[in-house]
């Protein structure tokens, strides 16, 4: 059972999730994440998970071996992947994870008004780190080729 490469469903009209997506595109050196945004209105994809209504209520994900996964499910994989599973691990608690399972649909059905307060910030942040880090990276291996220490 691989999860890897998951394919996420998302929504790019929403500004949080697009910078959530955005922070996850910029950790994705392994290319074990694949993105599909959704809000389209011409959006069509046979082999997706769900109707575009409900992979625009809540995150989607389609695993490698091709389970469907949805919600908080599809952040812990995802993070998981980029490096960064240690955030989402306390949300597998069995003292935790009914209420972040639960707790999800609220937060998506009202990501829109959250977009425009804090949560954003925390994003914007993360997401800017990211790029800086993607960068520094690039800037290093091209300093390495132009010295002909090329990684291929």
């Amino acid at each position: 059972m691989n999860a890897y490469p998951l394919t996420i469903y998302y929504d790019e009209s929403c500004p949080l999730c697009k910078l959530e997506i955005d922070n996850l595109k910029a950790r994705n050196d392994k290319q074990l994440l694949q993105f599909v945004d959704v809000s389209g209105a011409n959006f069509k994809d046979e082999y997706a998970p769900a109707s575009q209504e409900a992979m625009m209520e809540i995150i989607h994900a389609r695993r490698a071996d091709g389970e469907i996964v949805s919600g908080v499910e599809v952040f812990r994989l995802a993070y998981g992947a980029v490096g960064l599973g240690w955030l989402t691990a306390p949300t597998k608690l069995p003292i935790l994870k009914p209420f972040c399972d639960w707790l999800y649909p609220h937060i998506a059905r009202n990501r829109y008004r959250l977009s425009d307060r804090f949560s954003g910030v925390l994003f914007k942040i993360a997401r800017d780190r990211a790029i800086r880090r993607q960068a520094n990276r690039a800037a290093q291996q091209s300093k390495a080729c132009h010295e002909g220490h090329c990684e291929r």
